[in-house]
């Protein structure tokens, strides 16, 4: 199983690749491929890293599990490959960006140039069993992607980290929020959404406005 990721994460993150609890992870995730059908493909389960390397980091967008339908999963949380049909949480995204700036909703829905701009896409755990929502949870990711928002929080400053839903906002622990912004609102999910705990959250303004406040190139949304 071939993976790529952007040599700067290769050097930060070294001693977790090392690490044993990483290893017994790499051999479940090895096996569980081998054996039974798994998103995202292989080469894309670290494309957060791959796409958006440590030192642009401007942006810290947290998921918690991969897309598990068929061709959804691309390795960047929310994301879809272009031409699938927008997932209802993605859709309400664009919903919200176009209600707080104006853009149109895009005909693709593959996140890669906000990622290409800083925005790192991360999901708490990188793989998943077809149809099997959380099938690989508590295996090891968590640990990895919560040093991933440590070493971020620790090695950098002024990133706006935007934490959607309850499961997102428990990570605010490891951030150091004298060093960064870090704005929370609920879930983009139906479920939340239509409860008015997403609509009208203006967080890409308001991301902006810090950036742009910070003498940093503001990220284009649309």
């Amino acid at each position: 199983m071939q993976v790529e990721i952007h040599p700067s994460w290769k050097k930060v993150l070294q001693s977790e690749f090392e690490s044993p609890y990483f290893q017994s992870l790499i051999s479940f995730i090895k096996d569980e491929y081998n054996k039974t059908l798994c998103f995202p493909p292989g080469s894309l389960i670290f494309n957060a890293f791959d796409k958006c390397p440590f030192d642009k980091v401007k942006v810290v967008i947290l998921g918690q599990d991969p897309y598990h339908g068929l061709g959804q999963a691309n390795g960047l949380c929310f994301s879809v490959p272009a031409g699938i049909t927008f997932p209802p949480s993605l859709q309400n995204i664009f919903k919200e960006i176009k209600r707080d700036l104006n853009y149109p909703i895009p005909k693709s829905g593959n996140l890669q140039h906000w990622a290409s701009q800083g925005v790192f896409l991360l999901n708490a755990t990188l793989t998943v069993r077809a149809h099997q929502a959380g099938s690989h949870q508590k295996k090891g990711w968590e640990t990895f992607t919560d040093r991933v928002i440590q070493y971020l929080s620790q090695e950098k400053e002024g990133i706006v980290f935007l934490l959607w839903g309850g499961f997102a906002r428990q990570k605010v622990k490891f951030i150091n929020s004298q060093k960064h912004m870090v704005i929370t609102s609920g879930h983009p999910s139906p479920l939340s959404a239509n409860r008015g705990f997403w609509f009208g959250n203006k967080h890409f303004s308001q991301c902006n406005d810090y950036l742009k406040g910070r003498g940093v190139t503001q990220i284009q949304w649309g």
